[in-house]
């Protein structure tokens, strides 16, 4: 009998030391939301290296784009089997962070400082010619673009991790610098979708934008979708493009006009888009989605 008790006390013993374990060990939404900002980090810096090392740059950004996928494959999987093994989390999370390690090393084998340079004298100023402070071109958070769905997007048949693409209406163009022009692709991806049923007539679709292609080369950005318009086709007519506050934009290009607000559609937070009719979501190959830049994408 005192054998059986001691036994008893030791499991609860051990079970009452590994429940902490076990709860710190549960992997959240927002632990797979982290994993998705840092893919984006990653791939800022592995745009910045582009400019030094192209190559290498596209040998990471091919990484990169798997990894992307990966986490997309981790948010689907804990939100149906409502568990995640945190040995899968942090093999993607090491993997994301040695991406962003080897971006932004500088391929020097040697890891020492560099010497401090000799000071250099300054030229005197030359009045007729003030110092020019250099700009980076970038698309600034929170400017808004107008771009066209190349397919269709349907509640009843989109999936999980879909891929489609629209083209952007209007050349951007902020201080008088085209950074985007007319037609430039833009990538989107189907995060979730509701179709409808009997017992949930409100079919909804939650969409984003990770990446902007043109001039030979790809941009990763974040976009949500803030407006549904009901495309006009082509009719010669001058569109439009918002921007955010403080962030002046010119029209440029005549790619289509279209002719305001889709009816029986309603855009939710973070780019869900549900229908209001108690019918399946169609977006026509065609309607025009206002996207805002979330944040800051350097060119």
């Amino acid at each position: 009998m005192t054998r059986m008790f001691r036994t008893a006390a030791a499991a609860m013993l051990v079970a009452a030391l590994t429940a902490p374990a076990a709860a710190q060990a549960q992997i959240t939404q927002a632990d797979v939301q982290r994993l998705q900002d840092n893919v984006y980090l990653a791939e800022r810096d592995v745009t910045q290296l582009r400019n030094r090392d192209s190559g290498r740059a596209t040998q990471l950004q091919t990484e990169l784009d798997e990894l992307g996928d990966e986490v997309i494959y981790l948010r689907v999987k804990l939100r149906k089997e409502r568990t995640l093994a945190r040995s899968e989390f942090t093999d993607v999370e090491s993997r994301i962070e040695g991406v962003r390690t080897r971006a932004r090393s500088d391929g020097n084998v040697s890891t020492a400082p560099a010497p401090a340079p000799a000071p250099v004298p300054l030229p005197a100023p030359v009045p007729d010619r003030p110092a020019r402070t250099p700009t980076s071109r970038e698309i600034p958070a929170g400017t808004e673009l107008d771009v066209r769905l190349s397919n269709v997007l349907s509640s009843a048949t989109a999936k999980v991790e879909d891929r489609f693409e629209a083209t952007t209406l209007v050349d951007l163009v902020i201080d008088g610098r085209t950074l985007v022009p007319a037609g430039a692709v833009v990538r989107g991806v189907v995060s979730a979708v509701e179709p409808a049923t009997r017992t949930n007539r409100t079919a909804k679709m939650t969409v984003s934008f990770d990446q902007i292609t043109f001039g030979g080369r790809t941009y990763p950005m974040r976009g949500t979708v803030t407006e549904a318009l009901e495309g006009e086709g082509i009719k010669g007519e001058v569109g439009r493009v918002g921007a955010g506050a403080g962030v002046g934009a010119i029209i440029g290009g005549i790619l289509g006009g279209f002719k305001g607000a889709m009816a029986g559609i309603l855009i939710g937070g973070g780019g869900t888009i549900a229908a209001t009719e108690g019918k399946e979501l169609e977006l026509p190959q065609g309607s025009v989605l206002r996207v805002r830049v979330d944040s800051p994408v350097p060119l």
